[in-house]
């Protein structure tokens, strides 16, 4: 099977099973814009699994399709992509990430996908030291916004198996003044999770930005402080 095939059958499957019901239903999520074929969760996931099951299917198969199925914008074929992808995770190594961090090039535009590839694929290369931080250093400037949002959700999981706090809010400093809301989203997110290990660390560092960062980061991470607590990290008054 070639690259050209599989990307030709799943296109069909997904024209063959669209619902323009489930499009308008989950398009509100996605302020961006959703180009979707309406496919249920249940259908993408048992298509994917009868495509690893066959014994031709490989990760440079799931690489190749990728660079296919990620540029035509349709929400579904990035599913694919990052779901056939992710069933050979343990083959990973440094040229995988390459070709994963092409993605966001080829078209990754959505909060969505960028979330599930920071949370599932990402960390996988961050654990087993197959990247480090240098990697992700072009990704804090790159001209994708989720790219960028992509850095702090990156660390999510790492930071809950052990990484450094300090390290972590050391490498997403230059970060904080960043102009697009997802981004302030997403590091927010971050600042959140590492609140719950280390509120001390994650409260001086909000005090440092208080009068100068972007007030969604500070609304998503002081999420789970009491309304009296947080009061403390609002901009002074001039």
């Amino acid at each position: 099977m070639t690259a050209k095939e599989l990307f030709k059958e799943i296109r069909t499957y997904c024209e063959t099973n669209a619902d323009e019901k489930l499009v308008v239903k989950y398009s509100r999520y996605f302020k961006e814009g959703f180009d979707s074929y309406g496919l249920s969760s249940e259908l993408i996931m048992s298509k994917t699994s009868e495509i690893i099951a066959r014994e031709e299917f490989s990760l440079a198969l799931a690489l190749e399709v990728s660079r296919l199925l990620i540029p035509t914008g349709k929400y579904e074929e990035t599913s694919f992509a990052y779901l056939l992808t992710n069933h050979h995770k343990k083959k990973f190594d440094r040229l995988t990430f390459t070709s994963i961090e092409e993605w966001f090039h080829l078209g990754i535009i959505n909060w969505g996908h960028t979330d599930v590839i920071s949370s599932e694929i990402i960390p996988y290369f961050i654990d087993n030291k197959i990247v480090d931080f240098n990697d992700f250093m072009p990704w804090k400037v790159a001209s994708n916004k989720f790219q960028r949002r992509a850095v702090p959700v990156s660390f999510i999981k790492p930071l809950k198996n052990g990484m450094s706090v300090d390290t972590l809010l050391d490498f997403i400093d230059s970060m904080m003044m960043d102009t697009e809301r997802v981004v302030h989203q997403g590091l927010g997110w971050f600042l959140r999770e590492c609140w719950k290990k280390e509120p001390e660390k994650v409260e001086k560092f909000l005090h440092k930005w208080k009068n100068d960062a972007p007030r969604l980061i500070f609304q998503y991470a002081t999420e789970k402080m009491s309304k009296e607590y947080r009061v403390q990290f609002r901009k002074d008054k001039k």
